[in-house]
């Protein structure tokens, strides 16, 4: 598995700035931002094994200050099990997920359907060990999507992903960070980690409707913290 991920990030890598270029025409709700978008983090120049403490968004209140993943490696990782719903309390959400691979250009596909999210399906389950991703939109046609709120969650908020063998992961949101496109941290979201996480990804910032394009994602980092039944 954790071959996989560190290909997947590699290939990632190359697309660089068109990653994630979620949404659709006519997008015209302006998303929430971050409360002060970080600085694109520089790459690891650590192994995947070894990984580093990763560049946050911080608020002025301290909800949001960095914090390393690594730290928050307090929960045994689950086995393997596809997830087939995820919700967010904070947020509203309630979402079945779409399976998400990577395309002829070797971007992550996005979900075909803007009320779902999806999840990145060459990455690990969400609550076995590595860093699970999970992708949506923020707009679509003009209306707001699935994550149009991801940008206002707060560290500690809840995260549940219900798995197919009947096992719910719990999990804490340690940080939200705002990136533009053009210098998307892919290392930083895929590398592999030495416990269970969680990566939740949405687009943000200035839309421009002459490109259908966002200048930002959003980035949540989050960390197992346990499991029912």
């Amino acid at each position: 598995m954790r071959g996989a991920v560190l290909i997947a990030a590699t290939a990632l890598l190359v697309v660089g700035g068109s990653l994630l270029a979620l949404g659709a025409v006519r997008q015209e709700p302006a998303p929430p931002a971050v409360s002060e978008p970080s600085s694109s983090p520089s790459p690891s120049s650590s192994s995947p094994s070894s990984p580093s403490s990763a560049s946050s968004a911080s608020s002025a209140s301290g909800q949001r200050a960095p914090r390393s993943d690594a730290a928050t490696n307090q929960v045994s990782p689950l086995s393997s099990s596809p997830p087939v719903r995820v919700k967010i309390p904070g947020i509203k959400v309630s979402s079945a997920l779409e399976r998400l691979g990577l395309d002829e250009k070797n971007v992550m596909e996005t979900p075909r359907d803007p009320a779902k999210t999806g999840w990145y399906t060459p990455g690990p389950t969400p609550g076995a060990q590595g860093p699970a991703v999970i992708a949506g939109h923020v707009t679509w046609n003009g209306s707001r999507a699935v994550f149009f709120d991801l940008a206002t969650l707060e560290r500690g908020d809840a995260i549940d992903v219900a798995r197919q063998d009947g096992t719910t992961a719990h999990f804490a949101v340690d940080r939200v960070a705002q990136y533009p496109k053009d210098k998307f941290p892919t290392i930083d979201v895929y590398r592999n980690i030495d416990h269970a996480g969680l990566r939740l990804i949405t687009c943000g910032g200035t839309y421009s409707k002459a490109r259908n394009h966002y200048a930002d994602n959003i980035v949540v980092y989050a960390h197992l913290t346990g499991h029912t039944p």
